[in-house]
């Protein structure tokens, strides 16, 4: 989260221009679901715009912030790792998989069945949903985003990882002061990385025509 509507609206725009650079990349299919995370990610940041024009509140602007973040990022990014890590690191990849389903599905049933409400604190926006158990809740979701970057055995991936960590943990810690959250920086970086490791893809190669 930025610390104003017009903070989120350009971070977003800036995050979707890489994602649309990412995908621009000619590369492997299977590649493509994490090549297009910083849509998501820049979606997740313009949707948030609306709900600071708004007051925060618990409209369909709020539920879909709370949707891409909560289920759906937990399910997309592991399965997005699992498509595009070397075949040899798959078989250990289904550990956080199973731990983001697991916790896709109780989350998207928490969502489904409680309100979801936004709410300014100071520079930053807190969100409300009523979640069973959530230590676990949390336990899975790190397993399955983090989890799933760092057992990649990608470079760029373990990378990713380790920075999603980081900035996960400093985000939380500005959050609870009520400061300017760190999140619009954390996701222009990731998307960065992102775009960094869509270039060093192998690339397709289009076939020699044939003379005459």
């Amino acid at each position: 989260m930025c610390w104003s509507a017009t903070a989120d609206l350009v971070a977003g725009a800036g995050i979707v221009a890489v994602g649309v650079a990412c995908l621009a990349r000619p590369g492997r299919a299977r590649d493509l679901p994490l090549a297009a995370l910083p849509l998501l990610l820049g979606a997740h940041q313009i949707i948030e715009s609306v709900i600071w024009r708004s007051g925060g509140g618990s409209g369909p602007a709020t539920v879909a912030w709370a949707v891409i973040a909560l289920p759906l990022l937990a399910l997309w990014v592991p399965l997005g790792v699992l498509c595009a890590a070397p075949e040899g690191a798959r078989r250990r990849l289904a550990v956080p998989l199973a731990a983001g389903i697991a916790t896709s599905a109780a989350l998207a049933y928490s969502l489904a069945t409680h309100p979801v409400t936004a709410d300014i604190r100071g520079r930053t926006l807190g969100y409300a949903v009523d979640l069973p158990h959530p230590e676990l809740l949390v336990a899975g979701y790190l397993s399955a985003t983090v989890g799933s970057l760092l057992l990649s055995g990608d470079r760029g991936l373990v990378l990713l990882g380790a920075l999603t960590a980081v900035g996960a943990a400093v985000c939380v810690a500005l959050w609870r002061t009520e400061f300017i959250s760190t999140w619009c920086a954390f996701a222009a970086v990731c998307s960065v990385v992102l775009l960094g490791w869509t270039r060093r893809r192998p690339g397709t190669r289009r076939p020699a025509g044939r003379s005459g």
